[in-house]
């Protein structure tokens, strides 16, 4: 088994494309010659286990993954170069328009290097991340294998349409949560500004009311009463203190006596007479 180099297999895939371009060119004037190429004994399927019941779907941010079952049928080991491929546009373009301008973005290719034995079948997986506007596309992947006998082939692992969208939004999101309070404060003070500038001023203010001022209860406070008096009015009623810590000479404090005086004696004794 021979090992080539990038360098000769780069140098392999621009002669493939310079042969194909003057085939273009000048595949009209000159006289078309009949080669048999080689051809590569091997069964290449490929699958995209996220695709679902619409198709294959790119989301953006994700990746898209390609799984590639290679069964080789060669007599001898063949080995899987790089993996690599493009997206097409599915726009009708002019038919002389040139090649290039199907191509709406490149893949990025995979390098393998990985020998394939012979009567055996292996699987490689090829990813890729897209951020592009959703669209529908065309996906095409290619991969460069060599046989036994050295020989370089281009073949072409899949060839279908594809759906780029939009990864979908959970209303949980932080950064989506941060949009919609900051939409919310701004539509507020706008809101806000709107109903002080022009708003506010075609109504008249109300009249704020006046509070009513508070009745004040009168309380009548009566007069002290004298020592004998408030004796007297305190030993009718209950006795609403504590006589303990009284002395006893001022508790029983000595009544005093009305004593007549002389002239009212003498004004009754004048009535008598």
């Amino acid at each position: 088994m021979v090992n080539f180099k990038w360098s000769s297999l780069a140098l392999l895939a621009l002669r493939a494309v310079s042969v194909f371009a003057q085939e273009e060119t000048f595949g009209d004037d000159a006289t078309a010659v009949p080669v048999s190429q080689p051809e590569l004994k091997a069964d290449i399927e490929t699958t995209f286990p996220d695709a679902d019941i619409f198709g294959v779907k790119l989301v953006n941010g994700k990746v898209t993954r390609a799984l590639i079952d290679i069964t080789n049928q060669e007599d001898g080991p063949i080995q899987v170069a790089f993996v690599g491929g493009a997206l097409k546009t599915t726009q009708p373009l002019p038919e002389d328009a040139p090649l290039y301008t199907h191509i709406v973005r490149n893949l990025t290719a995979t390098r393998f290097q990985t020998e394939i034995p012979a009567g055996e079948k292996q699987t490689l997986p090829y990813n890729f991340v897209l951020d592009m506007m959703p669209q529908d596309v065309e996906v095409e992947l290619v991969a460069f294998i060599t046989n036994p006998a050295g020989e370089v082939f281009e073949i072409q692992l899949h060839n279908g349409p594809a759906s780029i969208v939009e990864a979908p939004t959970s209303i949980f999101d932080p950064q989506i949560i941060f949009l919609y309070l900051f939409l919310t404060g701004v539509f507020g003070a706008t809101l806000y500004f709107v109903y002080k500038t022009w708003i506010e001023a075609l109504f008249p203010q109300a009249v704020k009311k006046t509070k009513a001022p508070k009745k004040v209860k009168k309380v009548e406070v009566s007069e002290p009463l004298s020592g004998s008096e408030s004796a007297g009015a305190t030993s009718g009623g209950e006795k609403n203190f504590d006589e303990s810590w009284i002395p006893s000479h001022h508790l029983n404090r000595p009544v005093a006596r009305r004593v007549k005086s002389g002239a009212s004696a003498k004004a009754k004794k004048g009535g008598d007479l």
